[in-house]
């Protein structure tokens, strides 16, 4: 089976986490300050904070713009549904904008239509998770006027989009977003196991991730209400969570990383033969937007079904049946049941449930082969030649 997605490690990351592993510190040690310092001189940040997985990192994000009780996180329906569950773990209501049928993304001028209606009903969000699908940010700098037209703090979930740029500069500076969220999962750019990031220019904002990621404690005299009993004093100062990752993922991390500039390459490579390859087949591919260089996380194509007689499901199993394990991303996430029950409903989205339809994930990963591109390639021609 060639999956649609696989890690990719060498000795030098096993190396990098058995010395951790013979050192007095696996977890809650100086590796992971290492690896936040990495990812944010990369990303041109001021600050990383480090956490357990992107999920975590999104509800910290969450947290720390001040989300709660009362108030709306909006996001993209063409996500995994942790970008609408952290609004969720905040006690805030959760709502959605199309995406844009050309780039996958949320689709800005719906966004702005969909703005100016919650001024006049009074139900602006309070923040936006803006979702660099498949690795390619979304129009970010539209997003940044916006959000200072209408007050809303902007999230960019980058999940997929380590290595990045937008506008000329790496996705994670913090230029048009006042924080973003990795992942490090495995089937990503580059992983740690499990783990997450947020990133964020601001020093105040920094410090406060870091509470709410370990318990909402602080050694620091400062924020404390009374004098320190001594070295060992710490104080809670609010309601936080263990969202700490350890020194062992970090340290795989910090390896990986090394690897960034020669997993992205290849990324591209296999991304331009797929372009080449699948061009005269009945298919919508991906496509490039000029501002954005993507990551290339996924590799979508969007089955033209008006010109097959196969549905999606049989060419998807078809592809499964050749051992090629693709995959769809994603389910909208307002048709899963805990979102209708909260009264979303089909049709409310009908760009994002269109994609939905049509889409499927090809194998991507750094270590795929070109002969192994060629064999999914083939299959998948063998199967749309015979449903035409």
């Amino acid at each position: 089976m060639i999956p649609y997605g696989r890690q990719s490690l060498d000795q030098a990351d096993i190396d990098a986490v058995v010395e951790v592993l013979k050192s007095d510190w696996l977890t809650q040690g100086p590796t992971i300050e290492r690896f936040e310092a990495a990812m944010a001189e990369r990303c041109e940040a001021g600050f990383g904070v480090a956490v357990c997985n992107a999920t975590a990192a999104l509800h910290i994000a969450c947290l720390a713009a001040g989300l709660g009780e009362g108030d709306w996180l909006w996001t993209s329906p063409n996500t995994f549904l942790a970008s609408a569950n952290c609004g969720r773990y905040c006690g805030a209501d959760v709502n959605f904008v199309d995406i844009d049928p050309l780039t996958w993304n949320l689709d800005v001028n719906a966004l702005e239509h969909k703005l100016e209606n919650a001024e006049r009903e009074g139900k602006l969000p309070k923040v936006l998770v803006a979702v660099a699908f498949s690795g390619q940010s979304c129009d970010m700098r539209a997003i940044a006027e916006l959000s200072r037209r209408y007050g809303f703090v902007v999230i960019e979930d980058a999940s997929h989009a380590v290595g990045a740029s937008y506008a000329g500069r790496p996705v994670g500076c913090g230029e048009y977003a006042d924080m973003t969220v990795f992942s490090f999962h495995p089937v990503k750019i580059v992983t740690t196991g499990e783990g997450g990031l947020v990133l964020t220019n601001s020093p105040e904002r920094a410090e406060h991730l870091r509470r709410l990621r370990s318990h909402g404690m602080t050694r620091d005299p400062v924020q404390m209400d009374a004098p320190s009993h001594g070295p060992w004093y710490y104080q809670q100062v609010e309601l936080g969570f263990n969202y700490r990752i350890t020194d062992m993922q970090a340290a795989l991390g910090l390896s990986q990383l090394n690897k960034l500039d020669g997993f992205l390459t290849r990324r591209r490579q296999l991304v331009a033969r797929y372009q080449a390859l699948l061009a005269d087949l009945p298919l919508t591919l991906p496509t490039p937007q000029p501002e954005a260089e993507s990551a290339w996380h996924l590799y979508v194509v969007r089955l033209q079904t008006e010109r097959l007689q196969h549905s999606h499901r049989q060419i998807f199993e078809g592809l499964r049946a050749a051992g090629i394990g693709v995959n769809v991303h994603y389910i909208p996430v307002h048709l899963q049941p805990y979102y209708r029950d909260l009264g979303f409903a089909a049709g409310d989205f009908p760009q994002a449930e269109a994609y939905y339809a049509q889409a499927i994930s090809l194998p991507l990963f750094p270590a795929m082969t070109d002969e192994q591109q060629d064999f999914v390639v083939d299959q998948l021609r063998r199967l749309l030649t015979d449903a035409q």
